[in-house]
């Protein structure tokens, strides 16, 4: 078998030959394929081969498991790799534990997303599967330590992913970090016309561009998406009708900034939406995606006619972040609160019951209580009906990241009962009297104890704990717990009939109607069951029956 190549790949093609045959021309052959027997070296110092055999390494037979994180633009990707995997003759799997290969599609926009791509990955490695990763994650920061090794397929590479799985299978390590480029010009991506598994067969996400035109400080996005790279018009209504042909009935525009789009070839958003109306059929609708506030002010009029129309969702997605002017400055958003307040009064009059939904970060750097009651204020104002809360991360290589940051100590102390460990394994998990999730350092002694911890840190789901070095240490019962697995209710009366080796007969109470008693002991007492006692039985429950027949037919002649 081969064995895992010791560098790693910075391309498909230094492993791949002009001469050899391409995914695209093997698909077509691989009947006449037929595993070749290899013979192993007999010497006793060469360690036996516990992998599979030869034949399961054949490409496009193995069964894939897909995992995506974050936005509607990642998901997209995610349908357009497992389309494309498909295709080829893979099996997309929603069982990960019968799966050959792991195929992690990542987020980097907060700490916990990749906090759960990172323990995915473990769990891969620690469950021998093969692993190659996506995403935005090893596109900003390849170098990762824990990266080290692994297959990466990069944003604007997907329309590789059959060529990455096929290498990672074999063995290889592969990483396909590139940037699509037309006459030395970054294009929007892999072509929009590829073989793509739909989550929802009603519901088509069309990426309209990626990357944006700021340079937020507390963006890790930007690192992995690039800058402004738009799909021309025709490509994008090209695949719309394509959609609509395959029974979709909701199309839903995605990027990372959808009011900046075509900036960088000589367009903008209306035009482009105004072209994509006249292609939606009757009963089918189109969603716009998130916009920020600058790239929409100059094109509020058309706007607003688009959302009014009959077949485009009346709904817009525009993050304010903050509703301080220094908070906005600090963070480089490009404007200020007054231009929020124009977007949104300007659409609620124009276009009546639009939603519109906006983000807030709470505690970015620099942040005073006073500019978090500028944005309470602006809440209360408007009453978002959809209002996306994010707690600040500083993300990796960001210049936020470097700032002064908002303590997130919140210094309290509570009382909590530790039950359980973190999906992490970095933690226990304790409650504390209003089922609040706190995480308590992992010290088996706190396992299945009352304790009170000192509040240092709070996120979005959880509180993190110290144990009081003081405290006592309230344990909830006067015996231990049983192992895990162990069973419970085995009474002292079938332990010592499992020791005498004779049968266990449950006694009923003498409390239960006669009518209940005879139920259960019937029930527990089969006459199979029993010693000696099986003809009885059954001759008593023969007679009944009979006494029933009886009474049935007299009852049916007295009517008759």
């Amino acid at each position: 078998m081969p064995a895992a190549c010791e560098s790693v790949l910075e391309d498909i093609e230094d492993i791949v030959s002009a001469e050899d045959l391409k995914p695209h021309d093997r698909q077509f052959v691989r009947r006449n394929v037929f595993p070749k027997v290899r013979k192993r070296n007999s010497q006793k110092n060469i360690q036996t081969d516990d992998e599979p055999p030869s034949d399961s390494i054949i490409p496009g037979v193995q069964k894939i498991w897909i995992r995506t994180w974050g936005c509607s633009h990642n998901n997209s990707d995610g349908e357009y790799m497992a389309g494309q995997l498909a295709a080829y003759g893979y099996t997309i799997t929603d069982n990960s534990a019968e799966a050959d290969l792991w195929l992690l599609n990542s987020c980097t926009v907060k700490n916990p997303a990749e906090d759960h791509f990172r323990n995915s990955i473990k769990k891969a490695q620690e469950g021998k599967k093969k692993v190659v990763l996506a995403g935005c994650v090893p596109q900003a920061q390849p170098r990762q330590e824990y990266l080290k090794g692994l297959s990466i397929i990069g944003v604007q590479q997907i329309d590789r992913v059959v060529e990455v799985v096929e290498e990672t299978i074999k063995g290889h390590s592969v990483r396909l970090l590139g940037q699509k480029k037309d006459n030395g010009k970054r294009l929007g991506g892999a072509r929009l016309d590829l073989p793509k598994i739909r989550k929802n067969p009603l519901i088509e996400i069309i990426s309209i561009n990626t990357g944006c035109l700021n340079a937020c400080t507390y963006c890790k996005t930007k690192h992995a998406r690039g800058d402004l790279a738009s799909y021309p018009i025709e490509e994008l209504v090209d695949r719309a009708k394509q959609s609509f042909q395959e029974g979709v009935c909701e199309i839903w525009l995605t990027s990372e900034d959808t009011g900046a789009y075509g900036r960088d070839i000589g367009t903008d958003l209306p035009k482009l939406l105004w072209k994509l109306v006249e292609v939606i059929p009757e009963g089918a609708m189109l969603r716009l995606g998130m916009t920020n506030p600058p790239y929409i002010l100059e094109h509020l009029e058309e706007m607003a006619k688009i959302l009014s129309h009959p077949r485009v969702y009346a709904f817009l997605h525009i993050p304010v972040q903050s509703a301080s002017d220094s908070v906005l400055m600090d963070m480089k958003r490009e404007y200020c609160v007054a231009d929020f307040k124009q977007v949104v009064d300007f659409l609620k009059e124009k276009v009546p019951g639009i939603t519109i939904a906006t983000d807030i970060i709470c505690g970015f750097p620099g942040e005073t209580d006073e500019d978090f009651q500028e944005t309470m204020k602006l809440v209360e104002l408007y009453r978002f009906p959809s209002l996306f809360i994010n707690q600040f991360y500083p993300r990796p290589g960001t210049p936020a990241a470097k700032m002064p940051q908002v303590p997130a100590a919140v210094g309290e102390r509570q009382r909590v009962l530790v039950t359980e460990e973190s999906f992490d394994s970095n933690y226990y998990v304790a409650h504390n009297p209003f089922y609040e999730q706190v995480l308590v350092p992992k010290d088996p002694l706190l396992m299945g104890k009352m304790v009170e911890v000192d509040i240092y840190e709070a996120g979005k789901h959880f509180m993190k704990g110290q144990p009081v070095s003081d405290a006592r240490v309230h344990t909830a019962s006067i015996n231990r717990p049983l192992a895990k697995g162990e069973v419970s209710g085995l009474t002292e009366e079938f332990r010592r009939s499992l020791q005498n080796g004779t049968n266990w007969r449950a006694q009923p109470s003498a409390e239960i109607p006669v009518k209940t008693r005879l139920s259960s002991w019937m029930a527990l007492q089969l006459p199979w069951q029993q010693e000696g006692g099986g003809v009885k039985i059954l001759s008593v429950s023969l007679a009944l029956l009979a006494v029933l027949v009886m009474f049935y037919y007299g009852g049916m002649k007295t009517e008759l």
